[in-house]
Order: C-alpha cells, then structure tokens, then sequence
C-alpha cells in the first residue's frame, strides 16, 4: 500500500519561539517528559508557545504496546522517580499554567500501576499551583476499581480516559490488554463514584473506521456520562506503525462536532489537529469551570 502524501490542511509551522524553547529547556533540566515529545503531537509549537503543556509522568517507557503509538515499549519500565510529582508541579508554578494536563504511559509492571503516583501529582499541583486546574488522562489500571478510586479520591478538575477509536478497530489499533469495553467502564466507573466529576474521551479516525461507527462511540461515550470529546486525525509517527487509512476531510470533523454538540456533549473538538490534550479544548473547559464555580454550582 502505498502511503499517502498529507494534504494541505495537515501543514503545520515548525515550533520556534522564546516561550517553546523555555518549556523545553526546563522539561530537561526537572527531568520531565511531555507527552508533545514523546507521542510527535503536531501541535507542540502552537501550544508551547502559547503556554501549554501536557507532562507525562513515570518515564518514557509503556509496558503496552499499541500499534498507533511512538512511545518506547517493554515489558518493563523505568524505576518511578520520588521527586517527579514534585518537580511536575515547580515547573507548572515556574510555567504560570492556569490549566494543566498530566498522563503517562502504561505502567502493568507496577503493583499499583502507577495510580498512587498520579494521586501524588495531583496533590502536589494543588499544593504549589491552587488556583491551576488540573485534568489527568489516565491508562486503564486494568480495570482495577480501587486503583481507579485513588486518582478518583485526589480530586481532579477533570478526569479523562481515551477509547481511542471505534470498537470494531480496537483489537487491531490498540494493545490487546486494552479493550474497547473496559475503557467505557473505566469511565463508567468514575461517573459512579464521583457523579459530579468532569469526564473526558478521545477518539481517533482514518484507522479504517466508518462514519456510523464514530457516531455509535460517541453515543457510547455519552451513555457513561462523558462531557468532553476530541476527535482527531490519526498521523502514522514510524514506518513500522499503523498505516493511515484515510486522510479525514475537515467538513467531516466539522459534521462530527455539529453532531456531538446534538448529543448533548458539553464540548467537542473536532478537526484533523486535534488531540486530546490541544489548548483550545483546555481554554473553553477552563473557561466552562470557572464559570460553573462563580455561579455556585459543580454540576456537570
């Protein structure tokens, strides 16, 4: 198959500027990573330099392997670092972030998974950045609900979990360990142990994946309370991962968010340059919390 030249609206400016090179320079003296590195997000230079960023906390290395995914994979990954919530939330005080979103691989080697590590950030960044509001983007934990109700319990703005793409594409886009099923519990789950948290998805297309199949996941999301929805275009990092299928047209994503907005989805982003940690989507939900805690009320 041959691979398909990007067309004119996937064009983005390489990233430059004094705010992009600070962002940079301090990631590597903390020691932290971004998952704008890690995953080759193209968005970076625009985010960055307006001051955005997502860390992506216990290493580098995902103990899954899903075949959209740039990140470094074994079956083993590196030892935690103690100081990282820490030093995540000195970078974000140092930043002047009012929004930040902190992920990070998938730890299955972990007796804890990395749960406990995620509760830690989150109390950190309260402790040092008050007024900042936090969204994590978290694995599965394999499903374990008491590893779920850790980051649960630590109180984040937002809480968000990707599907990744529509369920019959799942078993060929994603690690088998990561299933279409378990990730809509996971996010069923938060909904019943905090009904007042804010939740988040991600979906992927140009996998091979057709029009009716998105609409139905969306459905899905909405079914287990989630609130926030991006949808962007799949972009082949490497040679040796998945190919893209299809080049989504930008009417098309338009249509997906038209749609998502009917469905009663607070927001969706929508477009080929979208990912599930883009700036726009943090402004308008910043915006969206604030106003809620100014007019009293924390419902979703």
């Amino acid at each position: 198959m041959t691979r398909q030249p990007k067309p004119s609206w996937l064009k983005v400016k390489a990233p430059g500027g004094e705010r992009y090179q600070h962002i940079k320079k301090r990631a590597r003296q903390l020691k932290l990573a971004t998952v704008c590195e890690e995953a080759q997000c193209p968005n970076i230079g625009e985010c960055w330099s307006g001051g955005t960023a997502t860390f992506m906390v216990m290493g580098e290395v995902c103990t899954r392997g899903c075949r959209f995914c740039a990140v470094q994979t074994r079956r083993k990954g590196v030892d935690l670092d103690p100081n990282e919530p820490l030093n995540v939330a000195q970078a974000i005080a140092e930043m002047e972030l009012d929004y930040v979103v902190v992920t990070s691989v998938d730890r299955d080697d972990l007796e804890l998974q990395g749960a406990d590590h995620f509760a830690e950030c989150i109390r950190e960044i309260r402790r040092l950045n008050p007024q900042t509001l936090v969204e994590v983007l978290i694995p599965d934990f394999r499903g374990r609900k008491d590893l779920l109700q850790m980051v649960v319990d630590a109180k984040p703005d937002v809480l968000a979990h990707n599907i990744e793409c529509v369920e019959r594409l799942s078993p060929k886009v994603r690690d088998p360990r990561a299933t279409y099923e378990q990730s809509m519990q996971v996010l069923k789950n938060i909904k019943q142990m905090a009904p007042d948290m804010h939740t988040k998805s991600s979906i992927m297309v140009g996998v091979g994946e057709t029009t009716e199949e998105v609409l139905a996941s969306m459905l899905d999301l909405r079914a287990v309370g989630v609130e926030f929805l991006t949808i962007g275009q799949y972009l082949q990092p490497n040679k040796k991962l998945l190919k893209v299928d299809d080049f989504v047209h930008p009417e098309t994503f338009a249509e997906y968010e038209r749609l998502g907005l009917k469905m009663q989805f607070t927001y969706v982003a929508s477009g080929p340059l979208v990912r599930s940690s883009y700036k726009a989507g943090e402004f308008f939900i910043a915006n969206h919390l604030r106003k809620q805690v100014a007019d009293g009320s924390d419902t979703p």
